[in-house]
């Protein structure tokens, strides 16, 4: 628990460094492929967030989620990827197959689905290959493109603003 706390201290400090070399990414494209980063420890209506998603014509097969939990019991069993700190190292890797998997994944849209600064998810973050990022604005500014002025249990507001925003810039 000590050792999570240092090393998530450790690790922010890493990122932000990185976040300093952020470059822009121009994307006119409209958006087809999403990837969602989720903190299971604050939200746990992962199913209805999906199914905003989905009723604003994204369809199912294009929407891959990636869930953060603070801990992982031993004999807990997920139908969908999961990560917690244990993957992570003290170099701010984090090495599970679905991550990898993930952050190597080119996304139309990438939704920081947190509202809570933890090493992992910004890594996440960070390192994904989305070209649009968007976030709640409790978060570091130069992790996501766009940012969503509300808290996570909000998720029908967060959408709504999302969605708004989206039509407003060609993106659906």
């Amino acid at each position: 628990m000590f050792l999570d706390k240092i090393k998530d201290f450790w690790a922010k400090k890493i990122v932000k460094k990185r976040l300093s070399n952020v470059k822009l990414l121009d994307s006119s494209s409209s958006i087809k492929k999403v990837g969602i980063v989720f903190d299971e420890s604050y939200f746990y209506e992962r199913e209805a967030l999906i199914a905003e998603l989905i009723s604003e014509g994204i369809n199912e097969t294009d929407i891959e989620i990636l869930v953060f939990k603070n801990h992982i019991k031993k004999n807990e069993t997920f139908d969908y990827p999961v990560f917690s700190y244990r993957n992570m190292r003290w170099n701010t890797t984090i090495d599970t197959p679905e991550f990898n998997n993930f952050s190597t994944t080119n996304y139309d849209l990438l939704i920081s689905y947190y509202d809570i600064e933890k090493a992992p998810l910004m890594i996440t973050t960070n390192l994904s290959k989305a070209s649009f990022k968007v976030g709640f604005a409790s978060i570091d500014k130069r992790l996501n493109h766009f940012m969503i002025n509300t808290n996570a249990e909000n998720y029908k507001v967060f959408m709504e603003e999302l969605f708004k925003y989206l039509k407003i810039l060609n993106k659906l």
